[in-house]
């Protein structure tokens, strides 16, 4: 989610972004805000932005700039809102000759006095192309929001969807233990719309006294999906937490998760990332991180030849984020017991593959002889 504030007089205003949802409650709450005061029905004209072609999205575009250019019929002023604008993103309709140049028209409205200073204007819209001139002429003379969805397969999405939580929780006076929020952002994966609704859900349990939200409500209150029962269990591993994994591996087993899916993307990334922070951290002398993300500022401080071997997302980055909640807790192990887990993970996967045992039993004989040490 971004800000950015046109001029510090300005009657124009626009929502736009990915994030469909954010972008229709931004927007709602903005018309409400802008709307005269005791003006009814005739101070807020509301132009529908959803076309079906190229003709009715540029008579839409016509018909806002002759409402930003009719006076209010009793005075006081008058908000014109063209609204859930589906014309202006990089698509066949966005980009027609028609659309295009009634949008020019509306750029010269818009950057005339508007009704004598008495209309203000407010755009919101779903998708936006920001290539194209109307975008930069709402970039240099309107109140800005932009809200794009956070895109979990970037680098750096945990951290956005942490402050996101953050903001959204503290207008609700909600106040996170740090274990909480890493699980929140991971069971919402940043989508703003199941965070509101599942920070509603927060809100109500907890009631007016207590506003601490803890690692225990989440896991009571917040669906789990399979990713997140998969970062549980790493959770637990990291953790030595026996009790909590040998349950984890049982849910995930029962849920129809293959025995050898278990293995490699819960178990043997978990081990492999306490194994390569451990590494790191006494060969590099780098302290132990208070929050997983205070990991990277450690890791970028390091010389290229000392991270080429870390595990790498699909942007190319450092898949900082998680290697950080496995700094938290390297710690409890010792270097041994990690290749001794890893091991392991290579003799369970051998099992599964090429023997009749049973595949809860192999598994729980992994975690068992990673933990109880």
């Amino acid at each position: 989610m971004r800000k950015k504030a046109g001029r510090a007089t300005s009657r124009i205003y626009a929502v736009v972004g990915s994030d469909e949802s954010a972008v229709k409650s931004a927007a709602a709450e903005l018309a409400v805000h802008l709307a005269p005061p005791d003006a009814g029905d005739f101070g807020v004209e509301i132009i529908d932005g959803c076309a079906d072609h190229a003709e009715q999205a540029a008579a839409r575009i016509r018909s806002t700039i002759e409402a930003l250019q009719t006076l209010p019929f009793f005075g006081g002023g008058k908000l014109v809102w063209l609204k859930n604008a589906n014309f202006l993103g990089d698509t066949r309709l966005g980009t027609s000759a028609a659309v295009q140049d009634a949008l020019e028209e509306l750029s010269a409205a818009l950057e005339g006095d508007l009704g004598g200073g008495e209309v203000k204007f407010l755009l919101s819209a779903p998708e936006v192309d920001k290539r194209r001139s109307f975008y930069k002429t709402l970039a240099k003379i309107a109140e800005l929001q932009v809200l794009d969805k956070l895109d979990a397969s970037r680098s750096g999405w945990e951290e956005a969807a942490a402050d996101l939580v953050h903001s959204l929780g503290k207008k609700r006076r909600l106040r996170f233990d740090e274990e909480a929020l890493d699980l929140f952002v991971l069971l919402t994966g940043g989508d703003s719309r199941t965070i509101n609704n599942e920070l509603e859900k927060l809100d109500l349990f907890l009631g007016e006294k207590e506003r601490q939200v803890t690692l225990t409500t989440v896991r009571e209150l917040v669906p789990i999906s399979r990713a997140g029962v998969i970062f549980e269990l790493g959770n637990a591993l990291a953790a030595r937490d026996l009790e909590r994994a040998l349950g984890l591996v049982r849910r995930l087993l029962d849920q129809g998760e293959s025995a050898i899916g278990i293995l490699l993307v819960a178990i043997i990334p978990t081990v492999r990332n306490l194994l390569l922070v451990k590494d790191l951290m006494q060969r590099h002398r780098l302290p132990r991180p208070s929050a997983p993300h205070h990991f990277i500022s450690s890791l970028n401080r390091l010389p290229s030849a000392a991270t080429a071997h870390l595990p790498r997302k699909k942007d190319g980055s450092i898949n900082a984020y998680t290697l950080g909640i496995a700094a938290l807790q390297a710690h409890r192990f010792e270097t041994a017991q990690l290749i001794a887990g890893l091991e392991a993970c290579l003799t369970a996967n051998l099992q599964i593959v090429t023997t009749q045992l049973d595949h809860q039993l192999v598994l729980n004989q992994v975690v068992v002889k990673l933990l109880a040490a």
